[in-house]
């Protein structure tokens, strides 16, 4: 089974489709599963802090869900405005752990291991590493996907 290859651009920040003759690229690996699980808006928790106003985002998809409860991407959006630090940082990892959760649940894959770490001023780099089976991991790395905060 395979995805519409989704593609997505560091400088801009950017996603977009891929696109090869005679139509759209298909990715038959977790790539695209990946980036749609990390940069789609997961719903706020009540007790999560607003990086601005009073807007939860969310997939709108959400309240027709199966599994009570079950939220599609991320919550990465909610340190859009945090400052450089460890907490930061930890919590970087645990939303993107908490978004990729499903593929472990699925028996995707049988681990995921999210590392956050300070890029240089403004960007925080994300590495995820995911393992299937008991030899066969893929790793997938973004760099430039935040530039707020300092």
């Amino acid at each position: 089974m395979s995805d519409i290859a989704v593609i997505y651009d560091p400088d801009k920040s950017t996603f977009s489709w891929s696109v090869t003759k005679p139509g759209l690229t298909q990715d038959a690996g977790l790539e695209t599963a990946v980036l749609l699980s990390l940069f789609s808006d997961r719903i706020a928790r009540e007790d999560d802090v607003l990086p601005s106003g009073d807007d939860r985002r969310g997939w709108w998809a959400d309240v027709y869900s199966d599994i009570e409860g079950d939220a599609w991407g991320s919550r990465l959006w909610l340190l859009s405005r945090e400052k450089q630090t460890s907490e930061t940082l930890r919590r970087a990892e645990e939303y993107a752990s908490e978004a990729l959760q499903w593929l472990i649940d699925d028996r995707v894959v049988s681990s995921v291991k999210c590392t956050a770490q300070i890029i240089r001023t403004g960007v925080l780099g994300l590495t995820v590493v995911m393992t299937r089976g008991k030899n066969l991991s893929t790793k997938y790395r973004f760099e430039t996907f935040w530039k707020n905060g300092n």
